[in-house]
Formats: C-alpha cells, structure tokens, sequence
C-alpha cells in the first residue's frame, strides 16, 4: 500500500483515456493519466501531434480529429506520464508501473482502464514467415515514422481497418497487389434484421462505402468470399494463395498484411479477476461492466474499446460517461447532476453504436481464419501448433491455462496475448463445448518484463507521488516529484 494517493489512475491515452481524464479534471479531481507510448493518442490517434503535413493528408480526416483532444490534454491539469509501462494492478486500485526504467507505484481512489484493443490474431499456414504482419502494424509504422512498404503489398482478411489501410497506403503512392476480403460481396443480405438499427447510425457506414469506393476507382483488384489462404515462401513470405468465388489464385508481394479486426485488451482486467463474459457477436472476452462501464470490482472501470470494440468516437462518449460517474462517487456532483450531464451524452452513444451490430456480423471472422489446421503455429512464443493443443485436450487438458503445463502455450513474451483467443476456441471445439465453458489464461503480473532490480528499486527509492506542475506538460520522475 502506497500513500502517493490520487483521485483518479486512467490506464491508456488514447480516445477514452483522454476524454475521461478531461472531464474529471473539469471537476476538479486530481488526476493522473499513465500510457505506454512516448505521446498521447493511443493506437488510432497515435503521434498526431507530431505528424507533418505530408503524413497528416495521406492518415485521413478522422486521424486529425484527435489532435484537438491531445493539444486540450497538454495544456490541461492532468499529470500525464508517458513511456509509463504498467507491470501490475492490485484490486485496492494500487497501479506499478516503469518509466525510464525506475519502477513507481501509485494509489487511485477510483482507477480506469482504458487501453483500447488488439489485433484479433489469424493463424494461417505460413504467417509466422518474414514479410508478413499484420495490418495494424502497418499502420502504426505509417504513423509513427511514415514508414510505407517498398515491395508489392497484401492486404488479406476482413474489417474496415483492412479497407482504411489500403486506402491510406493509396494516398501515399503505394501500389496494393490485392485486397483478399474473407467477407463476401452479398453479406449484407444475410444481416437485414440489423440495417434499420444501423441507419442511425448513418455516417459510420458511409465512411465505410466511400472507403470501398476510392480502392474500385483506384482499380485495386478486390477478391471476396476468400477461404483456404495460405502464404507461400522459403526463407520468407512470397505470396498468398486463396481460394475465391470457386477460382484458386496466387498473389505475388513481398509484404503480406493480416487484419481479421480488433477485440478488447483484457490483460489487466483479467489479471484482476474481474467477471468476464464471451462475446458471441464480436468472438471475443469482454469485461463484465454496468452502463457507467464499472467492472464487478467496485471502483475500477473500463471505457472504450478495452471494454467491447466501437471505435473512437464511442470511446471518447464512453471515457466522459464514466468520468461523470467518477466525479460522483466522488461527491463532486450529485446524482441529479450526474444524470442530467450524462443524458446528451447517452443520446449520442446510441447514434454512435447504432451501425456496431452490422459491422459485427458483416465482418465476423470466419471460423476457419480463428480456428487453424494442426499443422498451423499458433503460439509463435513457444512454437506450439494447433494440432499440439488438440493432442493437449485427448490428454485431459480442459482450458488455455493447463496448456502451459502440457507444453508451454502462452508463457512467451507475449504472454498469451497472440494465441489466447485462438487456444480457447481451439480447446472449445475439441471438447464440443462453447468457449464460455473453457474460459481463458490466468493472467499473472508482471504484465510487462520488468528486472529484479527494478523491482526492487520500487521498495528503495521514495514513492512517486504525483504534484502538479505550473506550465509543464509532459512530467519527468526527478528528484524534485518524490516525496
């Protein structure tokens, strides 16, 4: 237990995290917002502040958006601390972190969650070879350092990031070999029950035609209803192989991008053993959660996609909602106040998720793209196949977290972020039971490496208690910040 305490900790600094830590700072509580990355934006507004010109015309419109939401947190009472890495979370809301190597601790009255999602992973034969990533990766060298591929491209899989990409890449002169859609052109059809819902929702689906627009005028050749995809190569990938519309097909390209969309970033949630609950419309774990986005552990909650995947603008809605929330519990604001601030804001969250079901079944993953062959690796820290795991479950293995005994699954670097949505449905289809029933890895701390040494230096250098500075806006950890 620490004495560094503080109204409110926000993990993560993208849309949800800043929105929250806006409000609640509005309100006069003390607020200290820790993310990973070197600037404030999370992963869809990542290094907006200091993108050109140049990179801000090719990364789109809504990339933009967020630089008014980062430029009002700099200048803002928020202590903001970047290149924070956050290695464990306690449930009396104690949150440890590194930065620049020192190891810090800090206690949060209420504390929120907010680190947004990853990439779903798509274990197919050969995605383990050199030359292929996955398409959010590509992205963030396109944001980060405006890095652009100089071989033939790839874009395979499903969502609307696949389709942002390809279009991004388009306005950065980048030639795309193919677009290998796994959803098929008349899907839309099947998922009537969901187009009157989704109209509300108008503009998101809009943003989506005018993006499939651009890459048929720019004569990118667009495949659909793909299955059976493989890469191909030796000492890395050469190309993709696919079935498509009853024709076989080979692509030739040096870079292959994966993308078979995001799911929520449980690790810290689960780490806390707070309830969780599968998803059966995004095919995923999701955090238990009231409509304030508080988990089943009083004062700790999630906003944005770390919760259930809706994109930016939802998240940002959502991080002001639990904000208010916070503020409240707080006796900042009362409970006629807090639902007479939040009901705008609960009309326009209803607009924003209106589409969210449609996108869901539009793109849902297809089984065979999340649930591999035997021979496909789907541990790549521990190189253990899908046929492995299968043989784990002959044997008596009930659930992701025995595989680790049986033969190390999920205790790579990574730990199990990469395979543990596939080794759950894996194991789930072996045992012909729903993944509810299976559940998922035991996440343990460290969240993230951290030394011997730096754990103990938590214990011997004085603890980080947050004091606000006049004028500054990124704070440093020297001497002058310790009690």
């Amino acid at each position: 237990m620490t004495d560094a305490l503080v109204d409110l900790i926000v993990i993560g600094a993208g849309p949800a995290g800043i929105s929250a830590a806006l409000e609640a700072s509005a309100y006069g509580l003390d607020v200290v917002l820790l993310d990973e990355q070197a600037s404030p934006g999370g992963q869809i507004y990542r290094n907006v502040a200091q993108a050109d010109a140049r990179s801000r015309e090719v990364l789109g419109a809504e990339y933009v958006a967020g630089l008014a939401l980062v430029e009002a947190l700099l200048s803002s009472d928020v202590r903001y601390q970047p290149d924070a890495a956050v290695w464990q979370v306690t449930e009396a809301r104690c949150v440890h972190f590194l930065r620049h190597g020192q190891a810090h601790v800090v206690q949060g009255r209420q504390l929120l969650i907010a680190t947004g999602a990853m990439e779903r992973p798509m274990p197919i034969p050969g995605w383990t070879l050199p030359g292929v990533m996955t398409a959010g990766a590509g992205q963030i060298l396109l944001k980060n350092a405006a890095m652009v591929p100089q071989g033939p491209v790839v874009l395979a899989g499903c969502g609307p990031l696949l389709y942002l990409l390809a279009v991004q890449y388009l306005r950065a002169g980048i030639r795309i070999e193919a677009l290998v859609d796994t959803s098929a052109r008349r899907e839309v059809f099947k998922h009537l029950r969901h187009v009157g819902k989704a109209l509300a929702g108008w503009r998101d689906l809009l943003k989506g035609l005018s993006l499939l627009a651009t890459l048929k005028r720019a004569g990118v050749r667009h495949f659909y209803a793909a299955e059976h995809l493989r890469v191909e190569g030796g000492r890395r990938a050469e190309a993709l192989c696919f079935d498509s519309e009853g024709q076989s097909h080979k692509v030739w390209a040096s870079l292959i991008l994966l993308h078979q969309g995001v799911v929520p970033n449980t690790q810290i949630s689960q780490s806390l053993r707070a309830e969780h609950d599968w998803s059966e419309a995004q095919l995923c774990w999701a955090a238990r959660r009231d409509s304030w986005g508080e988990t089943s552990l009083p004062g700790i909650f999630i906003a944005g996609d770390g919760g259930s995947v809706g994109g930016a603008n939802v998240a940002r809605t959502q991080g002001r909602l639990t904000a208010l929330r916070i503020a409240q519990r707080l006796q900042k604001i009362d409970e006629i106040q807090l639902h007479k601030l939040a009901s705008p804001w609960r009309r326009l969250l209803g607009r924003q998720s209106a589409a969210r079901p449609l996108l869901d079944a539009l793109y849902r993953p297809p089984a065979k793209n999340r649930i591999p062959d035997d021979a496909t690796i789907v541990c790549r820290c521990e190189e253990v196949s899908a046929g492995a795991i299968r043989r784990y479950v002959d044997l008596g293995c009930l659930g992701p977290n025995q595989t680790k005994a049986f033969g190390r699954c999920g205790m790579g670097p990574c730990q199990g972020r990469q395979c543990g949505l596939t080794v759950s449905e894996i194991i789930a289809e072996r045992r012909q039971v729903p993944p509810a029933s299976v559940g998922y890895y035991r996440i343990r701390p460290p969240l993230k490496p951290i030394t011997l040494a730096q754990l103990a230096s938590e214990r011997e250098l004085d603890l980080f208690v947050p004091q606000p500075l006049k004028g500054a806006r990124h704070e440093h950890l020297d001497s002058s910040h310790r009690k």
